[in-house]
């Protein structure tokens, strides 16, 4: 299904994230030197399996966030660079740790890190990564961004077990399921946001509002993603299709398609989730029960929801073109394909 874009901003904002990384491209150089410069060891595998992944094509989103919050309102500033490093590092550790726990086998197009080096390789990398994120918050002297970042960290990994402990359990609630994304994806929006306002040494209150901005940010970008897993082409999105339908995770396609089930349908679910046996045609029929009840219309007015709060939030931020991509990004969140 192909949801119509919703904005009425002229520039299309599919294209805000190239619109973003071009407003950034100097800052960001100075960003991916620090990274490269970081993620260096005497012990060669550490460089190779975190450059693996570092340089496999992500977006960069979260530290493009750092250095966009920060130059809202200060446009000399180095301060920013460590920090964006420190938040993709943080990023980056979480990455190699969730492919280990998920036993994923892709990542960003190509083969997991684990699936490559192993997993205890992935896991003590993703340690090291850990570290050098601290030793970069550390050189920046700010007590107040340490405490907001090792606190995004410290929610990252409870959102992660919270996801675990519910994981193909039916009588998940939406309300356990935001918690979760909540946790695991939005904090590290608002952490990257947040930062930016208060080394600008912007009021608590704009400092709220950017955090808030980055949390419905990243809530728009998991539902979405959520939903591209029982929706996406697979050689866009860069993953397998039906991973989280494979690994019983309780999405928001699934809580609404559960919430009218026949007893069919509920039998079917218990079967794949609950009782892990699943069959190969098992994901075209989640797929079929998912649109039959407008479980995916349902997940996706649930982002579009939080795409209007994410707006909100930025009415503190004075009109400027800097403003208007990280408007058009909210709507390059929720109608993404990868």
């Amino acid at each position: 299904m192909t949801f119509a874009v919703k904005s009425s901003d002229p520039h299309h904002p599919l294209s805000a994230l190239d619109d973003l990384s071009v407003a950034m491209k100097p800052d960001m150089a100075n960003v991916n030197a620090l990274i490269l410069d970081h993620m260096q060891s005497d012990v060669p595998l550490i460089p190779q399996l975190a450059g693996y992944l570092i340089a496999s094509g992500g977006k960069r989103i979260r530290p493009l966030m750092t250095l966009a919050s920060t130059r809202l309102f200060d446009t000399t500033t180095s301060r920013p660079y460590r920090l964006a490093a420190a938040v993709e590092f943080i990023h980056t550790a979480t990455l190699l740790h969730d492919d280990v726990v998920d036993e994923s086998d892709q990542r960003r197009g190509k083969p997991s890190a684990n699936t490559v080096f192993g997993n205890q390789s992935s896991v003590l990398v993703g340690d090291f990564l850990f570290s050098r994120a601290f030793e970069l918050m550390v050189e920046d002297g700010s007590i107040e961004v340490l405490r907001i970042l090792s606190n995004a960290a410290a929610v990252i990994t409870e959102g992660e077990v919270l996801q675990l402990s519910i994981q193909s359990k039916l009588d998940t609630t939406l309300d356990q399921y935001l918690k979760v994304i909540g946790a695991k994806t939005a904090v590290l929006f608002a952490a990257a946001c947040e930062i930016g306002p208060v080394i600008a040494g912007q009021p608590d209150s704009v400092q709220k509002a950017l955090r808030d901005y980055g949390h419905y940010l990243g809530m728009v970008f998991q539902i979405a993603d959520d939903l591209l897993d029982y929706q996406a082409n697979e050689s866009e999105l860069g993953k397998n299709i039906g991973d989280d339908f494979r690994e019983g995770k309780m999405t928001s396609p699934v809580i609404y398609a559960l919430e009218n089930a026949t007893p069919e349908e509920k039998d079917f679910w218990k079967r794949v989730f609950e009782d892990h046996h699943q069959m190969e045609s098992d994901l075209e029929t989640a797929k079929s029960i998912i649109m039959v009840h407008k479980a995916d219309q349902k997940a996706f007015d649930l982002a579009q929801s939080y795409v209007t709060m994410a707006l909100q939030s930025l009415s503190v931020v004075p009109d400027c073109s800097l403003k208007s991509i990280l408007e058009n990004l909210a709507f390059f969140a929720l109608n993404r394909k990868k």
